[in-house]
């Protein structure tokens, strides 16, 4: 017995001087340097990337607490505390403000469920048939979103203004024409990002199911939009910020401050620099970011996995 214990340590030092130690008796622990270069740096990096993050909102929160917040008063951070200009949003002549917070909701949350849809219908179609003109239509939508959407603003006006005469629900100063004109521009793009996506899933799936006696919209409802939630989660949160912060087109089709959206009607209240009233601004854009926040949080699950889904085909 005592020699045997002598010949496993004897192995095991020779192990350690050829680097083979097995993992339960290597030493847990590790130089400052090679911390520093295997994980360390990782840890630095995104310390930094968080204080170049957070020191903007910082400042924008404390202008926001700041009774009398001017932009050349805002150099000390929370000099001054008080919900004075989140009390005076809705009141006075900042009375519209939930309006425009409503306004802004009922467009996001409509534009995003229908991108979601729309692009997952078109994908679902582009990866699954096979039809003329397939590869032609592709083609199109990848030059069409090379173009930004708000370089066809004078185009959209001049749409917007004929259609206005036969369908007004559709024409200028309507929400559901500005949420017509978000989903036309976001189709494009979304469309690749759901393509790639519905490419990884089998198609033995659909052939099962179809033997199982399934049409196609019960396939696509049942089995392929279960197993997309990732990039439609994604998809749906992309299409939600674009539109929830878009200003050139939303000033385009909206006219009547009654319609403004959160991002157009704030305009209104810093187009004059000098007599801004900048907390006021701060404190609407502290609420209007509670949504983006919230949505983020509770699809912070499905976004890496929906973003790098499609990229690597099985």
């Amino acid at each position: 017995m005592r020699s045997n214990t002598t010949v496993a340590n004897q192995d095991r030092a020779a192990a350690s001087r050829n680097g083979a130690m097995p993992p339960k008796y290597r030493s847990s622990s590790m130089s400052v340097d090679r911390w520093l270069q295997e994980v360390g740096w990782r840890h630095l990096v995104g310390v930094l990337m968080i204080i170049y993050c957070l020191v903007p909102l910082l400042y924008v929160l404390s202008v926001s607490l700041n009774p009398g917040g001017t932009l050349a008063g805002s150099n000390k951070l929370f000099s001054k505390v008080s919900f004075e200009n989140f009390a005076a949003l809705g009141s006075g002549q900042y009375s519209a403000y939930w309006s425009w917070v409503l306004n802004s909701l009922i467009v996001s949350t409509t534009t995003a469920v229908g991108t979601v849809l729309m692009g997952a219908a078109a994908a679902y179609a582009f990866s699954r048939f096979r039809f003329k003109g397939r590869r032609a239509t592709l083609t199109g939508l990848l030059l069409v979103q090379m173009f930004p959407q708000m370089l066809a603003f004078v185009a959209l006006y001049l749409l917007l203004l004929g259609i206005q005469d036969i369908f007004p629900v559709l024409g200028l100063n309507s929400k559901l024409g500005l949420i017509c004109v978000y989903l036309g521009g976001a189709l494009g793009s979304n469309t690749f990002l759901l393509y790639g996506f519905f490419n990884s899933i089998p198609r033995s799936l659909d052939e099962a199911a179809m033997i199982d006696g399934a049409t196609h919209a019960q396939t696509f409802w049942m089995i392929i939009m279960p197993l997309a939630r990732p990039v439609l989660a994604v998809v749906g949160l992309l299409s939600f910020i674009s539109s929830l912060g878009d200003f050139v087109i939303a000033k385009v089709v909206l006219q009547d401050q009654s319609q403004f959206t959160l991002a157009v009607g704030m305009y209104m209240w810093a187009s004059d620099e000098r007599t801004a009233p900048w907390g006021i601004f701060a404190a609407g854009s502290v609420i209007a970011a509670i949504p983006v926040i919230l949505l983020f949080q509770y699809l912070q699950k499905y976004i890496v996995s929906g973003l790098t889904a499609g990229g690597v085909k099985e």
